[in-house]
Formats: structure tokens, sequence, C-alpha cells
């Protein structure tokens, strides 16, 4: 892509990468790797979410490993492929990432939550940012065994950490972007945390 490119030739490059990390995005690792495995359906068990933090209600920790390591990894992806045509098409493809996993078309636009995507984005785009964020969660995750607050809280940091390490106001206003997604996908576990009925991190298997 051509540097500098006005809008009217920018528009459907940054189309095409919106699409494709979509696309990318969309893709549900951790339903794919727990009916591989045998589990049936994760949108059944516990609370429904197809991330990392439901596939370890299951008891098996490798897939809930892998299921947080595909989800970052997704969004990563779209970031670093999107660099060969510029930072503004690697910004838009990882933003489409998120939103491929938070309305995945595959699963009439049910997703996840967002939050594996969106910090593996960001330590795509800028990797002290993504490195603070990943910090906060385990952190306050670690403390309180929430994992919900954990991504809540490290994610509404995430545009004071873009602006105290980059001092980028585009990355600031990405990270802004991101935190808004997340927490309007969240808006049912902070009821359950205001009633303080939100479940914790919890390392055994649920009994029948």
């Amino acid at each position: 892509m051509p540097d500098p490119i006005s809008w009217a030739y920018a528009w459907p490059y940054l189309l095409t990468a919106l699409a494709c990390g979509y696309l990318l995005g969309s893709l549900p690792f951790g339903l794919l790797l727990t009916r591989i495995a045998g589990l049936g359906d994760i949108r059944k068990i516990g609370s429904g979410n197809i991330g990392a933090t439901n596939v370890l209600r299951t008891g098996r920790k490798d897939l809930a490993a892998l299921t947080l390591l595909f989800d970052l990894g997704k969004g990563g992806a779209a970031v670093l492929i999107g660099y060969n045509w510029g930072p503004d098409i690697a910004l838009t493809a990882g933003f489409g990432a998120v939103l491929g996993h938070l309305f995945p078309v595959w699963l009439a636009f049910k997703g996840g939550k967002g939050v594996a995507t969106t910090l593996g984005t960001l330590l795509a785009v800028a990797w002290p940012v993504g490195l603070a964020a990943c910090a906060s969660w385990l952190l306050v995750a670690g403390l309180l065994r929430y994992s919900s607050l954990a991504a809540l809280l490290s994610l509404a940091l995430t545009p004071l950490f873009a602006w105290w390490l980059t001092a980028d106001l585009q990355l600031v206003e990405f990270c802004g972007l991101l935190a808004i997604l997340v927490w309007l996908r969240h808006l049912s576990n902070i009821k359950r945390l205001i009633k303080g009925e939100e479940s914790r991190i919890s390392f055994r298997r649920k009994k029948d």
C-alpha cells in the first residue's frame, strides 16, 4: 500500500483487513477443541462461554491452555499479517479479530468475551502494553480469583499503559475502543459481580 495514501484509496484495504481479521478471530477454538476431545458442546457447560476459562471448568487444563494460546494467537496473527501493509491495516485487522471472537458468524454471532484475543492483539501491536495488561490480569486473578474482574480491570488500564509506555494517541484510542467492547460483552458478569454471584476461577472439574 502506498505511503502516504489518501482515504479514497485506503478504504478497500481497510475493509479487507477488517473482514480478514474478523474471519480469523471468529474461529471458535474452545468449542472445536472440546468437541474434538469428546467433551461435547462447551456452550452447555459452566458459563456457556467458548473461552479458556470455561474450558478449564471441564477439568482439562491442557485444552484450556491450548484455547488460551490459540485465542491469543489469532489476535496477534491478524495484527502481524496486517503490518505487511502498514500500521493502520494492522490495527484494523486486530480490531476485526476481536469483533470476530465476540460475534462469530459461525455461532449466530454469539461468541466469547474477547479477553485473550484482545490481549494477543495488544501484544502484537505494542508488546510492552500487552505485557502490562497480562501482568495486571494475572495479579487481579491471582488475588481475587475472578477472571471477569481481572479482565475488566486490566483492559480498563490499557489506555493508561499505552499513554505511559508509548505516548501514542492512536494506540491509546485503540486500547480504549477494545476495552469498551470487552466491557460491553461483560455486562452480565458485572451484574453478577455486584450481586456477589460471579463464579471464581477453579481448577477442579465440576461433578454432575
